[in-house]
């Protein structure tokens, strides 16, 4: 928590901007969450989790202005509903981070994956950015100004790391954050995402079936450096705030350079 400390005592960087986090309730999206709010923004929460997403909006409420909504991303009328709630309760909407996902079944043999099964992965990880992006669009092209950011992955550049849906999905969102970034530039609108290496949350453990030693230690790059939710919070912070205001269409790694190392073959294996 000590990145958290500094950004607060260097100001509040999202002071009177409105920000809208799916999956908010937990996890990357919670640490977002509480890092915006810590910023001065106004957050709304929507999530599935009901109980966890108005329990983090009532601590919330120290800091600044907080709302929850329960949303499902696969869910057309429910993005549009918060989006909606989203402006009629805080008069706009600044920032649209599109952070709901699920990893999935664990099977990595293509044969034994079915159709229904990738589609879930599909449904969350991908169709939800859509649904965001397109709503958030909605309401920011009239005000000519906005900053789109949806979580990607390490399986957003490179494959073999996670399943076929799962590192499928990714790739399609930075497709879908490049293309929406070339279309909403010219109404002064941002759209960025985030690829951060593996976080080393409850699911995270489960699906990669691993230990602290597992995450931090044999597939790590960055020796002696741990990554956390709050390390992606810091980067959504960024891209959310006026300080990135001409970064568009990028694909911000947290990865301590995972992803341009060739594990197979290199030469300081040895």
């Amino acid at each position: 928590m000590g990145s958290v400390s500094l950004l607060s005592a260097a100001g509040r960087r999202l002071e009177g901007k409105v920000a809208l986090i799916t999956g908010g309730a937990s996890g990357i999206g919670e640490c977002t969450a509480r890092l915006f709010s810590k910023h001065g923004a106004k957050v709304v929460i929507a999530d599935i989790q009901d109980d966890l997403g108005h329990s983090v909006c009532k601590e919330l409420q120290a800091n600044s202005t907080s709302a929850f909504v329960h949303c499902d991303v696969t869910k057309e009328r429910d993005i549009e509903n918060a989006v909606n709630m989203t402006v009629s309760k805080y008069g706009k909407l600044d920032i649209m981070f599109n952070n709901a996902g699920i990893i999935g079944v664990s099977k990595s043999n293509l044969l034994d994956i079915e159709k229904s099964e990738f589609e879930q992965v599909i449904n969350v990880n991908l169709v939800g950015p859509f649904l965001g992006t397109k709503h958030a669009a909605r309401v920011m092209i009239p005000a000519r100004q906005g900053s789109i950011i949806s979580t990607a992955s390490v399986c957003s550049t490179i494959g073999g790391v996670a399943s076929h849906a799962y590192t499928s999905s990714k790739h399609g969102v930075v497709g879908l954050m490049r293309n929406s970034a070339v279309e909403l530039g010219k109404f002064g609108i941002r759209v960025n995402s985030v690829s951060p290496y593996v976080v080393a949350t409850p699911m995270a453990r489960n699906f990669f079936k691993l230990d602290d030693d597992g995450v931090h230690g044999v597939y790590s790059n960055l020796k002696g450096k741990f990554l956390e939710a709050e390390d992606v919070a810091d980067a959504v912070l960024y891209l959310g705030s006026d300080e990135s205001k001409y970064v568009s269409g990028h694909n911000l790694l947290v990865d301590g350079g995972f992803t341009i190392v060739n594990s197979g073959f290199c030469m300081w294996n040895n």
